[in-house]
């Protein structure tokens, strides 16, 4: 019988379909053509029914899926430990606010693929982000072959992208004409937060959501300062105020909920929100750890997030995962809390939930995007292996990954990326580095 001709073949010792170890197929194999998965078995029946001229084997290696971060600002990594130990007004307001006014199209982009090539290097297939000049971000995107949603943050004051508040308005419109037919790159309405946009803001940023049938992504309750002023302006948390201007609904992101009651987590799971929870920022900022298993308890949709290089200092999925597994067992003084599981499934399919695209990614399935990773699993730190989903939480890190994939492209291979030129962009944000250190000295 004639082989059916596919694109590629990835095969490995180890294929983790989905977050659970019972899905585990030992010497197995996944079939690609062009963006889609074909299908998915054991090595022996895939290479005897398949064929291929890209064939890309891996001894202890394992198939699995690309990992999903939910909320970055990709382009702060040029900021990466230029204000450390500080708390989040602190930060926001007398360093990175005064920084990010310098900001140019050139360093945005350069920075976008400095925070793109390392989301790469550490397992990272999609990625939800929300910045300034996020033209320059979508334009590196598109450039690494990346799966992401991208959003242009608007606020009361001037940007120093757009200008004033209206012509922010024709920006984003530009983006979401440009990207409507995208196979990679969504838009999204993107109001930076209760706290710097007035509700009129929001709930124009609401219609527009609406209207492009798009995510409305925002930082909601991200810590005590932020419910205590909103108290003072409106008499309600951040949650309530969303509510009272009819803003939550499963098209809503919102990243960070660290500081939510019970009956605020009910209210979210009724509107069917969706949350991005970023552990390690919240806890570098003592902003406090968000009540994650309260809300996976209410049915709420829980994604994993690293937020932006300045605050985390990096975008490794795989030590996001490890933080969050383990902040929440000594939260609850629970050991069984956020297990092994429940925090791999949060970083894959779980985010692509949170991102309205789990018919896309976070998984591997046939039919969907051939979005995967696959790790060298012939490690010290990862023998002797007894259960795959507790490594990859525990003891996996992004250095590990050794092949990376997106909609079908071999974007990373034995580690060297296919898409970026690494040294050049090193090169670049060395010298970029140089430039934004000397800012504070002018």
């Amino acid at each position: 019988m004639r082989k059916q001709e596919v694109d590629i073949i990835l095969s490995g010792s180890y294929l983790l379909p989905s977050s659970e170890q019972k899905s585990l197929i030992k010497h197995g194999a996944v079939a690609i053509t062009d963006d889609t998965i074909t299908a998915i078995d054991s090595s022996e029946n895939i290479l005897s029914t398949f064929s291929t001229d890209r064939h890309i084997h891996t001894d202890h290696g394992l198939i699995m899926p690309g990992l999903i971060n939910t909320h970055t600002h990709a382009a702060m990594a040029c900021f990466r430990g230029l204000a450390d130990d500080l708390p989040l007004m602190t930060w926001l307001e007398k360093h990175i606010f005064p920084v990010e006014a310098r900001s140019t199209p050139e360093m945005v982009y350069h920075s976008t693929l400095l925070s793109i090539a390392e989301m790469i290097k550490s397992g990272t297939t999609s990625f939800c982000d929300m910045y300034l000049f996020s033209k320059e971000v979508a334009l590196a995107t598109e450039e690494s072959g990346m799966r992401a949603w991208i959003g242009e943050v608007l606020y009361d004051f001037p940007s120093p992208c757009y200008g004033e508040l209206e012509n922010g308005f024709s920006y984003i419109d530009d983006l979401f004409t440009h990207y409507q037919e995208h196979s990679l790159i969504s838009i999204t309405a993107t109001p930076h937060a209760v706290y710097t946009c007035s509700p009129d803001l929001l709930t124009r940023l609401g219609n527009v959501a609406k209207t492009k049938n798009s995510l409305y992504v925002i930082h909601l309750s991200e810590n005590k300062a932020e419910v205590d002023t909103c108290q003072e302006r409106y008499n309600c948390s951040p949650v309530q105020h969303l509510e009272q201007l009819e803003l939550l609904s499963p098209k809503t992101l919102a990243a960070h909920c660290v500081m939510l009651d019970h009956k605020e987590i009910k209210l979210l799971a009724e509107r069917r929100v969706k949350v991005s929870h970023c552990q390690e920022s919240n806890m570098k900022l003592a902003s406090g750890t968000a009540p994650v298993v309260k809300m996976l308890d209410a049915g709420i949709t829980v994604g994993i997030g690293t937020d932006g290089a300045a605050s985390n200092n990096d975008v490794d999925m795989f030590g996001e995962m490890d933080t969050v597994a383990k902040a929440h067992k000594v939260a609850r003084m629970d050991p069984t809390a956020m297990s092994a599981e429940q925090t791999l499934h949060a970083a894959t399919l779980g985010g692509a939930e949170a991102l309205d695209a789990e018919e896309q990614t976070g998984s591997l399935e046939v039919g969907k995007k051939a979005d995967m990773i696959v790790l060298n699993m012939n490690q010290p730190h990862l023998t002797p292996l007894y259960n795959i989903p507790s490594h990859l939480v525990y003891a996996a890190r992004g250095a590990d990954v050794v092949h990376s994939v997106i909609n079908g492209r071999v974007v990373m291979e034995d580690r060297i990326l296919k898409s970026l030129d690494e040294d050049r962009i090193l090169a670049q944000m060395r010298e970029m580095g140089q430039n934004i250190a000397s800012y504070g000295k002018d």
